[in-house]
């Protein structure tokens, strides 16, 4: 018969078996704190108007049919500092959520030191002359271990895990805005050189009817007075002309800025021009809660409430006790030589608990903040969900009241064209004062530019439909 003879450390070892069995299946089942789940929301049925069969392209505003945007949005998506800096908080969030779940794992390091001692001499009990100088090396592997019982690092690794969720939906959200800032940007400097061409060639037809006019008052036909109102028009047309020109500088430097590009690019490369579509939109398929899903600023504000939410696990952990396991393992010698022999082993073993019993009000104020970040973040995140399907109600409504407004200002302008071509008609047969066919001059031109900043706003309606979306 063979005895086996265990040793004092295995021994103990055994004995701690069953407890970090025990624990171990505690830990699984204890987590301070309420769970997360998403807070109900009254949403409509439907969004009450006719839907097409297919969901929204991720690639939307291709539907504008033009090459030059698409080169700009991708230009935007790749340069963008404002979508490079959503991918730092990204790259921030997921750094923490790294640190809080390593608090959930024991701490170890190796632990080496020499010290050298000398004793005295003349001490009250005088040392071997072996012992007066003495060197002792020390090699130990050490480890700590805060037992999660109560859920404070699960519960911090929860709303780590959902701040970093929050962080991606924030950078959804500013690529989303990123694209639709292009595309309007874009449509603004497009309306702005159309209104430029007409002001030019308005200009240059009062400058040729300024010509006309002083031939007549050479002549004698007309008087000095209606000379003077031709030459009053054409300076106002002058005059609007270098102010659009300014205008026109800055949305190129305001779109070269949005989609990242380097201060000598926004000097040497210039902004390409298309010809955007003005495409018949319908409303994409697809039902209102999706918006929770699809939109990135609902999806962040509801990351950002489950974090909060998590943090009240955190806060009420404080109340219990800490646990802590530490120990060391490893040799201890005057030679360096056998410091990993037998006789040189040197461990220990311990356990600690912490239950706080006075805080002065410290913990209870630390769960009262908690809960109360967790209600603003709740109302934050139903104010989200308000706003957003407001803005899907009026990008709908804009569908057809952006069409119907542009149809209106294209007819309007064809009405005043024939106009002025009567206009001038009578004019030339003495019916009308010069006064009466300026005005009309005056009003086609304004028809004009209100019928390019329809089209415009058209567009624009587009656009802000796909975002309500989440598209």
């Amino acid at each position: 018969m063979t005895e086996s003879i265990v040793s004092p450390a295995q021994a103990g070892a055994q004995a701690w078996i069953p407890v970090f069995t025990g624990m171990t299946l505690l830990l699984a089942f204890c987590a301070a704190g309420p769970d997360y789940s998403r807070p109900a929301a009254d949403l409509p049925k439907d969004f009450a108007v006719a839907q097409a069969a297919t969901p929204a392209s991720p690639t939307w505003w291709q539907v504008f049919d033009d090459p030059v945007l698409d080169r700009l949005v991708a230009e935007a998506l790749a340069q963008s500092h404002d979508l490079r800096a959503a991918a730092e908080r990204i790259a921030q969030a997921r750094a923490l959520l790294g640190i809080a779940r390593a608090d959930q794992l024991p701490d170890a390091g190796i632990d080496a030191s020499v010290n050298r001692t000398r004793a005295s001499e003349r001490g009250s009990f005088p040392l071997p002359p072996d012992f007066v100088e003495t060197t002792t090396h020390r090699v130990v592997l050490r480890a700590a271990w805060e037992l999660d019982f109560w859920g404070k690092y699960r519960r911090a690794s929860e709303a780590a895990r959902a701040e970093l969720a929050a962080s991606e939906a924030g950078r959804d959200a500013v690529r989303a805005s990123l694209i639709a800032d292009v595309a309007r940007g874009y449509f603004a400097l497009r309306a702005i050189d159309r209104r430029l061409q007409t002001l030019e060639r308005n200009r240059e037809g009062r400058l040729e009817a300024l010509r006309l006019q002083k031939m007549r008052l050479d002549a004698g036909m007309v008087s000095e007075l209606e000379y003077r109102q031709v030459e009053s028009d054409l300076r106002i047309s002058e005059a609007l002309v270098p102010t659009l020109r300014q205008l026109r500088v800055r949305q190129e430097s305001a779109l070269a800025l949005l989609v990242g590009r380097t201060p000598r690019a926004m000097f040497e490369a210039p902004i390409e021009r298309g010809m955007p579509a003005v495409p018949t939109i319908e409303v994409p398929a697809g039902l209102p809660s999706d918006l929770l899903l699809r939109r990135p600023d609902l999806r962040e504000a509801e990351a950002r409430l489950h974090a909060a939410n998590a943090r009240i696990g955190v806060a009420r952990a404080a109340y219990f006790p800490s646990i802590t396991l530490t120990g060391f393992f490893g040799g201890e010698s005057q030679s360096l030589s056998d410091i990993f022999s037998s006789s040189a082993r040197t461990w220990s073993f311990a356990g600690g608990l912490l239950q706080p019993l006075l805080s002065a009000g410290r913990i209870q104020s630390g769960v009262d903040l908690a809960d109360a970040r967790a209600r603003e973040a709740e109302q934050l995140y139903r104010r989200a969900i308000a706003n957003s399907f407001r803005e899907v109600r009026d990008a709908i409504a804009a569908q057809s009241n952006a069409r119907d407004a542009a149809r209106s200002q294209a007819e309007r302008e064809q009405a005043l064209q024939r106009t002025l071509e009567l206009a001038r008609l009578r004019y030339d047969n003495g019916a009308i004062s010069l006064f009466e066919l300026l005005e009309t001059e005056r009003a086609l031109l304004l028809a004009r530019l209100d019928a390019i900043d329809a089209e415009r706003d058209r567009r624009n309606a587009i656009v802000e439909l796909y975002l309500a979306l989440g598209a």
